[in-house]
């Protein structure tokens, strides 16, 4: 730990490996909103947020909770299962769309960046919701793992019976 009179203290979110500044440098110069996929303990979290000099203001929100509360997931389902993460991107896409705001770049923070992961399920919802966000198709999970065939029956129906009260269809 940098200590004594002419060692300098990096930022305080830096040391606590919350923010990497260099890439949110990057990210705010860029001008686009930012479409930012959390994934916690419990649930998932995607915000659409824009860069302002008075500090970020978010746009678009959506939670594993209000997926549950607003939409028809399963309140025992997981909230930050793959299917989840999806729905949740899906839903925040939606509702950036309808107010006005149509493409970002994904901020997935400090999480890993693994192909199939949680973040590209909640990407790949933001894609199919009609979002224009750049990536890789290569990334994003296969359309099992997103009907959630791979957990079971149930959930492939509970994202099919969430996805229409949204409003995508199928």
């Amino acid at each position: 730990m940098a200590k004594g009179r002419n060692q300098r203290l990096r930022f305080k979110r830096r040391r606590n490996a919350e923010t990497d500044y260099h890439r949110r440098s990057k990210m705010l110069r860029g001008g686009s909103p930012r479409a930012v996929v959390r994934v916690s303990n419990t649930q998932v979290t995607c915000q659409l947020v824009g860069y302002e000099t008075e500090g970020d203001r978010v746009l678009a929100s959506i939670t594993g909770k209000s997926l549950v509360d607003s939409y028809k997931w399963p309140s025992d389902a997981s909230r930050k299962s793959v299917p989840a993460c999806y729905l949740a991107g899906f839903a925040m896409a939606t509702s950036a769309i309808s107010n006005g705001h149509t493409q970002a770049i994904l901020d997935i923070g400090l999480a890993a960046s693994s192909s199939g992961n949680r973040a590209y399920a909640a990407l790949k919802g933001m894609i199919d919701a009609g979002m224009d966000i750049p990536h890789s198709e290569d990334v994003l999970p296969s359309e099992e793992r997103i009907n959630g065939e791979h957990i079971g029956d149930g959930i492939a129906k509970a994202v099919a019976a969430t996805k229409k009260s949204i409003g995508g269809g199928k």
